[in-house]
């Protein structure tokens, strides 16, 4: 008779285990998605900030090109001495060329590094650029490049002077008021917009009106242009005694508006 046959019943179990690899996998694609989006961060950022990351990993402690300090803000990680002012210069530029409605206003619009800092003039035209002629309110081409320069210079630690200048011409306007009057307004003007629009309250060390004293053009003193706003971005004062030593040798001493008497001859923009 023959054997019966011997039947083997598995029974049915749940799979092995998988392990963590995905985990890995997963962390990795994350990693690599913060590093796009900071890279993309980067890219949008203003050259200050691309300076200053750039220079934390080149030197984390902060001691060199005193870029990456321990100062808190993203403005106070920027020091403009007379060395790198000229970046200032150039991201500024770039800036009102990447704003289609301000591009015609560039040949209004003067930079230039001096003993005192970046000087950033705001020139008028015969017709009015930045100022409706005779009037210390900004128009809205003065108002959208002073929020402009405003949103920059905040983001660095700097001092800035505002000081408003006029030409030789006569004033038609009430006889209380002044060239010296209208040079004031004018550069209170562009402070307070641009305190309103991103200039850091404790950020502007002085508001000056030169009235005509101080001529762009002094061989034709009714040139338009001499009727400006001039921006001062002024160098650290935490400069080594050399290097301030420097950046004040050759400026003209400040003259404040109304201290030092009005012209005899009332006069106008």
């Amino acid at each position: 008779m023959p054997a019966p046959p011997i039947i083997i019943k598995k029974k049915a179990g749940h799979g092995g285990h998988h392990g963590g690899a995905w985990k890995v996998a997963y962390a990795d694609f994350v990693t690599a998605m913060m590093a796009l989006f900071i890279v993309l961060w980067l890219m949008n950022s203003s050259k200050q900030i691309q300076v200053a990351v750039g220079g934390y990993f080149k030197d984390p402690t902060g001691t060199a090109k005193k870029v990456g300090t321990n100062q808190s803000g993203s403005g106070e990680n920027f020091h403009l001495t007379k060395q790198n002012m000229t970046e200032l210069k150039e991201q500024l530029q770039k800036s009102i060329r990447s704003i289609n409605d301000l591009e015609k206003l560039r040949k209004n619009i003067e930079m230039t590094v001096t003993a005192e800092g970046l000087r950033i003039e705001l020139l008028e035209s015969e017709k009015g650029t930045f100022f409706d002629s005779g009037s210390p309110q900004l128009n809205e081409s003065g108002q959208e490049m002073l929020a402009l320069l405003a949103k920059e210079l905040g983001e660095v630690p700097n001092h800035v002077s505002i000081e408003g200048h006029t030409d030789a011409k006569a004033y038609t306007g009430k006889a209380s008021y002044s060239n010296w009057e209208l040079s004031a307004d004018r550069a209170n003007a562009a402070r307070r917009l641009m305190q309103q629009s991103g200039l850091r309250a404790d950020q502007v060390a002085q508001v000056r009106g030169f009235a005509d004293q101080r001529l762009r053009t002094p061989k034709d003193p009714l040139e338009p242009s001499n009727r400006r706003v001039s921006i001062i971005v002024q160098y650290m004062s935490s400069e080594s005694p050399a290097d301030a030593a420097d950046s004040t040798e050759g400026a003209e001493p400040a003259q404040e508006t109304g201290e030092h008497g009005a012209p005899a001859k009332p006069k106008s923009d």
